[in-house]
């Protein structure tokens, strides 16, 4: 089967959406132009399971202008657009991806795409990889190299790494400068309150606002919720953060003390069991519960089940829990990702740096893959700074160089005082 997706009918539609996309994507498509020429990916296949969405139709049409053959599956059950997914099985993309998918059918296309024997690996999530290195073992021996687009999919892969369980390098493209300070904080930070606001259009201005988890997503969330007039409490584990927190204007307390009094509540850690029914039966009538990480293992819905009388599905993306203390708590995405559960997920403008990194990272594993060793790598600086400075570029932006006088300085030592 060389493609599966929901309906071929939205093909013109998905078009219309990529075509948006590139116009304010100009860092992406620059480097498509180059990929045009030079063909650095001739002859390779690429494995993906990313969110399928419009930006990353536009990474995936900047890789097959490398010479890649890519194999495309979505990185969530909820987030495919298919509309998108539908325009790009007319390109030759092998895609299998649709909204709305159960649990078997994700796998199912997971290992369609792993049946391409691909030479390089992009994942959002590290399942992919995770399905070579169990059910498909014997397919890891075609593997150069592959990438890893979010922080739950490094904390999988450096776990692996630990282990000595990783058998191909992975660049973690989520911890370049250009993709975490600008995605995780600005993108999940907008993107979250998209979802939020598109699935309940309630208002936020007022509210107590309860954010899990102060890294760089959950500093975007808190910001922008504060931004729109909530009053914003985080919950945090780690000292230093939970500080940050603090000096940057914030209420901090556990999330036992946070429970109690918040209106909305949004995960965003990477780990498992944020919010949990000891939570849960704290929380007041109507409290609205979500999760902008990765996977829908932050707020526990099973025991959220566990602790109901009965759920109704009162709008799009909304679930009505009514709890056996007569309290209603209200669930939104079905705990996955909200910002693309519920909405489209970030910006094209801010996925831009983070393709772009993709897409050089692929052609950097195409020339230097067979020489890294099988371990968790940083971006190269070189790409990492070359995608700020073609992103400053594409806004008409510049800044200053370095003087000779300033280069020598900060190579030596003598001057002082």
């Amino acid at each position: 089967m060389e493609y599966k997706i929901k309906d071929e009918g939205l093909q013109e539609s998905g078009l219309k959406s990529i075509k948006w996309a590139e116009v304010h994507m100009p860092v992406l498509t620059n480097i498509r132009k180059d990929f045009e020429k030079s063909k650095p990916l001739a002859d390779l296949k690429i494995g993906a399971c990313l969110h399928v969405t419009k930006e990353t139709a536009v990474l995936i049409n900047t890789l097959t202008a490398g010479g890649a053959e890519i194999a495309l599956c979505g990185s969530n059950p909820l987030s495919t657009q298919d509309d998108v997914a539908a325009a790009l099985s007319k390109t030759g993309v092998h895609v299998y991806a649709w909204r709305g998918q159960t649990n078997e059918e994700y796998y199912w296309c997971l290992k369609q795409v792993s049946q391409y024997a691909p030479y390089i690996t992009l994942d959002d999530g590290a399942d992919l990889v995770s399905l070579l290195h169990t059910e498909e073992k014997k397919l890891i021996e075609n593997v150069i190299g592959g990438t890893e687009e979010t922080t739950s999919g490094v904390i999988r892969l450096r776990a692996m790494a630990t282990s000595k369980k990783l058998r191909y390098p992975i660049i973690a493209v989520n911890d370049a400068y250009t993709k975490y300070l600008f995605d995780n904080r600005y993108g999940t930070g907008q993107s979250t309150i998209d979802g939020i606001l598109r699935a309940t259009s309630l208002l936020i201005a007022g509210k107590v606002f309860v954010v899990g988890g102060y890294g760089w997503g959950g500093r975007g969330i808190a910001t922008r919720a504060r931004g729109m007039g909530a009053n914003v409490i985080v919950s945090e584990i780690d000292p230093i953060r939970a500080l940050e927190a603090v000096m940057d204007g914030f209420r901090v307390m556990p999330i036992t003390e946070a429970a109690k009094i918040g209106d909305i509540f949004v995960t965003a850690t990477g780990d498992v069991g944020v919010i949990t029914k000891k939570e849960m039966q704290l929380m007041k009538n109507g409290a609205i519960l979500a999760n902008s990480g990765h996977f829908n293992i932050e707020v526990k819905v099973n025991e959220l089940e566990s602790i109901s009388t009965s759920k109704e599905l009162v709008r799009p993306n909304v679930e009505e829990y009514t709890l056996k203390n007569g309290n209603k708590l209200y669930l939104l995405a079905e705990g996955r990702l909200v910002n693309l559960g519920a909405a489209e997920g970030h910006p094209c403008e801010v996925m831009m740096m983070s393709f772009a990194n993709q897409a050089l990272c692929a052609e950097y594993i195409a020339k230097e893959g067979h020489s890294l060793d099988k371990k968790v790598h940083r971006v190269p600086e070189e790409i990492d700074k070359k995608v700020a400075q073609m992103a400053l570029e594409s806004m008409g932006i510049q800044i200053d160089a370095l003087t000779e006088e300033q280069i020598k300085y900060l190579k030596s030592w003598e001057t002082g005082t």
